[in-house]
């Protein structure tokens, strides 16, 4: 394989796995999610209330 080639491939493997670890920490660094979190039961429908 050519210096070219190498240096493709390095840097394409590189920043996959950069992007990858970052997913990771974004994924599992928990800052204060439990606010953040939301379900169909919170959801208050107004069309109820017209009755």
């Amino acid at each position: 394989m050519t210096m070219l080639g190498w240096l493709v491939m390095l840097v394409s493997v590189g920043g996959v796995t950069v992007f990858l670890l970052w997913c990771v920490i974004k994924v599992l660094s928990n800052r204060d999610t439990a606010s953040h979190i939301h379900s169909t039961a919170d959801i208050e429908p107004t069309d109820l209330d017209r009755d």
